[in-house]
C-alpha cells in the first residue's frame, strides 16, 4: 500500500485510506467528499461474482474487499468522479461493470506469455510490452502508444464489461488497459505503475493525471 500513497502524494494529491467494513451508506458519506478514486492491487476477486469457477491458483479472495471496492466503482462511473484502477483494480472495475476475467492465465489462454513474474524479481522489471490505443486517455496521460510494463499478475479480462473500452494489449492479446468514453477520468491498467515512477516519469504522469481530474 505504501507504493500508492506514495505516487498519489508525489503527483500532488493526497491519500486518504478507506477502511474495509463500512455500510453502504458510511461508504456513500466517504465518497462525497474525496475528489478521485484509486483502485489497487491484491487477490483474486470472488468468481463467483463474474459466473466464473473455482480454480487452484485462485488467492487472497476477501469478500468483504470485493463489496467495498464494487461499491466505490459503481459510485465513481455513476457520478463521474475520476478513477485510476490498477492490476486487481482494473479487474474490480470490469466484473463491477458486468464484464467476465480469465481464471488464470497461463493455464486458460494459449501461447500466452508469463504475466506473472512475481517470484523474487523486483516489482519494477520490465517484463513485457503493451500497445496501447492512440485516440486513449491512457495514450495521453502516459504520452505514448508503447511501453514497456511490469507484470505481476495470474488474471486478466475475459469479456469486456459493456461501458469499458480497452485501449491496451499485452504482444499475446491479453488485455492490459481499458477506460470509459467520455467520462471525465476513468482509466485501468493491468500492470503496477506505482512501481515504476522512479525509473519512468510516464508512469508518474498517469498519477498527475488523476490528481488534475479529481481537482476539477
Amino acid at each position: 500500500m505504501p507504493s500508492y500513497t506514495e505516487a498519489i502524494s508525489a503527483a500532488g494529491g493526497v491519500p486518504v485510506l478507506i477502511p474495509l467494513g463500512l455500510g453502504e451508506e458510511e461508504l456513500l458519506a466517504i465518497f462525497d467528499r474525496i475528489d478521485g478514486i484509486l483502485l489497487p492491487g491484491g487477490g483474486d476477486v470472488e468468481p463467483s461474482l463474474y459466473h466464473g469457477n473455482s480454480h487452484m491458483t485462485l488467492w487472497g479472495i476477501d469478500p468483504e474487499r470485493d463489496r467495498t471496492e464494487f461499491i466505490l466503482s459503481r459510485l465513481a462511473v455513476q457520478h463521474r468522479k475520476p478513477v485510476l484502477a490498477i492490476c486487481r483494480g482494473i479487474q474490480v472495475l470490469n466484473v463491477a461493470l458486468g464484464g467476465t476475467l480469465w481464471e488464470d492465465i497461463g493455464s486458460m489462454i494459449p501461447d500466452a506469455i508469463e504475466h506473472d513474474i512475481s517470484n523474487g524479481t523486483p516489482r519494477n522489471h520490465l517484463s513485457h510490452p503493451v500497445n496501447i490505443r492512440q485516440d486513449s486517455v491512457l495514450a495521453k496521460a502516459l504520452g505514448r502508444t508503447e511501453c514497456r510494463v511490469n507484470s505481476i499478475h495470474h488474471q486478466a479480462i475475459r469479456d469486456v464489461a459493456p461501458e469499458l473500452m480497452v485501449t491496451a494489449h499485452a504482444p499475446d492479446n491479453v488485455i492490459e488497459g481499458a477506460e470509459i468514453p467520455n467520462h471525465p477520468f476513468a482509466v485501468a491498467v493491468q500492470w503496477h505503475p506505482e512501481n515504476m515512477i522512479a525509473d519512468d516519469p510516464a508512469m508518474l504522469s498517469l498519477f498527475r493525471a488523476l490528481v488534475e481530474a479529481a481537482a476539477q
